[in-house]
């Protein structure tokens, strides 16, 4: 008996504190979100709540389109309420130029899709990256990567096997300048004749001789001349490794002048483009000009890694 008078005294406690329009009120605002250094009332924080939608971006899912194959997703933004309205508190009024956002992830993300090749990144995002295959062209190497040195910037080296295993400096090199190191098989084969098991065993080796020399583990294959075929891409997923294309084609192996590649490259290249080079003197010297200009369309320039990742590319958390 006593135990159950504890008991009605308890709930009865409990009704009436949430009857009290006092306690109501405080609930009421903590579900909306409210901070309670943050008062409801202010007539900022309302226009602020209120004109948040018309600033505000949804995020874009990670896609498979019927062209471009798998697309990553792409963060959205939305208005941080409470910091934009301390920015804006002392003068008293809204300002767009105050409001502060937070990065919004997507629901489907690129892990989420079914094994797909990739030939670029996100369509809004301003970003691009170069996929430089390497199986030759040695004496071209150094001048690249002082160039992007030059220009604080990091791309994506897509080593052959066994090219590293005959040039192991020179691929200590690449990477210990911090450029990423992708997978370009292990005898330059053409993915899309060679055998299941063929395919395997060339990925596997590459990955060790890489890991070995540089000490890096591979998330990135680039099949050679871009020959494939559906089971060279399940092979690759089923060893960690998602297939990286390309969007934007220098053909400098044939061995255009500079002037013909950056115009190749300037006319197509967008946002998400991935641009394919190789270590050739056309590339070397066409280089630092290619850079400059990229830049100036507003794209950096960045690994694949950085490309497929889904957060924008915006400043302090606020939208320009």
């Amino acid at each position: 008996m006593k135990k159950k008078m504890i008991m009605g005294i308890l709930a009865l406690a409990a009704w009436f504190s949430v009857s009290n329009p006092l306690v109501a009120s405080y609930i009421g605002k903590m579900k909306m979100g409210a901070v309670p250094a943050l008062k409801q009332e202010d007539p900022l924080v309302q226009q602020i709540r209120k004109n948040a939608p018309k600033y505000e971006i949804p995020p874009s899912d990670a896609k498979l389109d019927p062209i471009w194959k798998a697309i990553p997703g792409y963060n959205g933004l939305s208005v941080n309420i409470l910091s934009s309205y301390k920015r804006m508190k002392k003068a008293g009024t809204f300002n767009e130029e105050k409001l502060v956002f937070t990065q919004t992830k997507p629901k489907v993300h690129l892990q989420d899709l079914p094994p797909a090749p990739i030939y670029k990144g996100h369509p809004e995002k301003p970003m691009v990256s170069f996929a430089i295959n390497v199986a030759w062209g040695n004496e071209y190497l150094s001048s690249i990567l002082a160039t992007l040195k030059k220009h604080n910037i990091t791309v994506s080296f897509f080593l052959e096997g066994n090219w590293v295993k005959k040039n192991p400096e020179l691929a200590k090199m690449i990477s210990a300048s911090g450029q990423e190191i992708g997978n370009h098989s292990y005898y330059h084969s053409d993915m899309k004749r060679l055998s299941a098991e063929g395919t395997r065993q060339e990925l596997i080796k590459t990955n060790d001789v890489i890991k070995a020399v540089t000490g890096k583990k591979c998330e990135w294959f680039a099949p050679p001349s871009g020959s494939f075929r559906d089971e060279t891409i399940q092979i690759a997923h089923k060893l960690n490794m998602k297939t990286i294309m390309w969007t934007v084609d220098t053909i400098d192996w044939q061995k255009p002048t500079p002037e013909t590649i950056i115009s190749r490259v300037t006319r197509k290249i967008q946002n998400g483009s991935i641009v394919l080079m190789h270590p050739t003197d056309s590339t070397a010297k066409s280089l630092d000009r290619l850079i400059t200009l990229i830049e100036k369309k507003n794209l950096s320039i960045g690994t694949i890694s950085e490309l497929m990742k889904e957060d924008r590319i915006i400043e302090n958390e606020s939208k320009k």
